[in-house]
């Protein structure tokens, strides 16, 4: 079978993406519904850090058709389910995003984890793979899989060195663990059944309606409400930070034009330790809400979680040089916007934490 390795999403076709209730899922089909016409089908489980707010409120600003998009609350974990509704919907592409994705989470209960991220996805393969299987030739070759993971199932870096595609696996921690399983299992279904897959492993995501127990988040609406604003160990762990809304773009172009079987790593070069990103957000909410003394007297470093990995960051040179990408957002200018939206939007952050404490 000749592959086309260089796709444009035809309007009119069908997405399914997975995990379209999580922070990044729910960035992706924003985008979606706001740059295409493509039709969209929302599978998620609906756990406790789920939200569909984001998509609700473009769906009502732009008045879209109903028939551009449908959310199915199903968990991956339900084979037979998942079969079904993969046969009846006849996707034309698939984002898998679909994860467990709390580190901390998964050190309490690391079998959840493995149920999510590993059953899950195996139960999606397999059932992608049958529809794929039954394809026209046409649409076989126009087919595409993208599986979106982490860099941390590379594991820690010292104080120097970048992850890149070719870096070895070496996980960490039971939610690492279980992404860099299932990143084998989808690889092992490119090589073994010829299945049109693309693998992307991103940093860590910051932006407007991240769930609330994120550590970005966290920090805000601590000091937002001068309370204490609590950093592990010594508040000195590295990571490369990315604003959301150019990780999605990263992702529809890795849709559009990646070269099946290839991995890509989406990184933004902006490194900044735990410290570094508190006493950032405590500066501006210093201007926005000044206080009777810096919100940085704030910061409390408390005991240190388990397998805490030391540094994450990610060298994006393929993702630049084959396709073009470029991030949009630094630092500065992401994380202020992520400030003003988080202190304009209050209620959301109470009504999360209110679901997530049930």
């Amino acid at each position: 079978m000749t592959i086309n390795n260089r796709l444009m999403l035809i309007e009119g076709q069908t997405v399914l993406v997975t995990g379209g209730a999580g922070f990044i899922g729910g960035a992706l089909i924003t985008f979606l519904l706001e740059r295409t016409n493509l039709k969209i089908i929302n599978l998620d489980k609906l756990g406790y850090a789920s939200d569909l707010s984001r998509i609700n409120t473009t769906l009502n600003t732009l008045k879209i058709p109903e028939d551009r998009y449908k959310f199915i609350c199903v968990d991956l974990t339900e084979r037979e389910k998942i079969f079904e509704i993969v046969q009846r919907i006849a996707p034309d592409f698939v984002f898998h995003l679909a994860a467990e994705s709390h580190v901390d989470n998964s050190i309490e209960s690391p079998d959840i984890f493995l149920q999510s991220n590993v059953v899950g996805t195996f139960n999606l393969l397999e059932a992608v793979k049958n529809h794929w299987l039954n394809m026209t030739p046409e649409r076989k070759d126009k087919f595409r899989f993208l599986h979106v993971s982490t860099d941390e199932v590379f594991g820690s870096l010292g104080p120097t060195g970048l992850f890149a595609e070719e870096t070895a696996y070496n996980p960490r921690s039971p939610y690492s663990a279980s992404k860099a399983a299932s990143d084998h299992f989808v690889k092992a279904y490119f090589h073994t059944y010829n299945m049109p897959i693309i693998v992307t492993n991103c940093t860590n995501n910051y932006g407007p309606w991240q769930y609330p127990e994120k550590l970005i988040p966290v920090i805000i609406l601590n000091g937002l409400n001068d309370d204490n604003i609590p950093l592990y160990g010594d508040g000195e762990y590295i990571r490369d930070w990315i604003f959301v809304n150019d990780h999605i773009e990263a992702l529809f172009l890795v849709m559009k034009k990646g070269i099946i079987g290839s991995s890509y790593c989406i990184g933004s070069s902006e490194e900044h330790t735990n410290n570094e990103i508190a006493e950032s957000i405590c500066d501006v909410l210093d201007s926005i809400k000044p206080s009777n003394k810096p919100h940085s007297k704030l910061i409390k470093n408390i005991r240190d979680r388990a397998g805490h990995d030391r540094r994450y960051a990610i060298n994006s040179f393929k993702i630049r040089s084959q396709l073009g990408w470029r991030p949009k957002y630094n630092f500065e200018v992401g994380i202020k916007e992520t400030i003003f939206w988080y202190s304009k939007n209050l209620d959301w952050c109470k009504h999360c934490s209110s679901l997530g404490s049930k």
